[in-house]
């Protein structure tokens, strides 16, 4: 494809994340993601609010960094939106272990009921399509990260991706916030 729109390059990486992740056997995609690498933490705050999302059936898991820096004490936000049209904020996700405390949100994510604490993510760990060595970020298209990174920068983005969602180039428009990082099972972008 000559230079794609998001759209095209949305449904192309969403395919071969999906036959990538699906390529792998089980037993390897439990250990994948398991805790975060060293490099990073060694750039979080000890009592950091953490901020994970919970993830599709083919996206980077962030399931066991959230059971990770539970048990590390920090507090763990997941994203939540209060309708289709609202913006995205994050609240306190008390159960990593299980999914107790989530309801099905208006875009049939699980997330925080409304009546869980507003906590903002001082370290942010971001979904996405498609990513570049140079952090730039491909998202579902709704925007939401973008413009909650904009209005609350924090200490660190990092996306969580496999491998198969590096891009060499994506195109980019000035609201597209960049992360700060990326991690993959074979790398860490970003972090030196």
């Amino acid at each position: 494809m000559n230079n794609p729109s998001k759209t095209e390059l949305r449904k192309a990486l969403r395919a071969a994340r999906k036959a990538h992740v699906e390529a792998l056997p089980d037993h390897i995609r439990g250990l994948l993601f398991h805790r975060p690498p060293a490099p990073l933490l060694a750039r979080i705050p000890q009592e950091a609010v953490i901020g994970v999302y919970h993830a599709g059936p083919w996206e980077a898991p962030a399931a066991a960094y959230a059971r990770f820096f539970h048990e590390a004490g920090h507090p763990i936000a997941l994203p939540h939106f209060s309708g289709p049209d609202a913006a995205m904020t994050f609240c306190r996700y008390s159960d990593a272990y299980g999914q107790d405390d989530l309801e099905v949100g208006p875009f049939g994510m699980l997330q925080p009921p409304a009546e869980a604490d507003t906590l903002v993510p001082e370290v942010l760990f971001v979904p996405l399509v498609g990513f570049t060595p140079a952090l730039a970020r491909l998202g579902q298209g709704g925007g939401h990260y973008d413009r909650w990174l904009a209005e609350h920068p924090p200490l660190l983005a990092i996306g969580l991706a496999w491998d198969a969602q590096a891009c060499d180039a994506l195109p980019t428009e000035p609201h597209d916030v960049p992360l700060d990082a990326v991690v993959t099972p074979t790398r860490i972008y970003g972090l030196t």
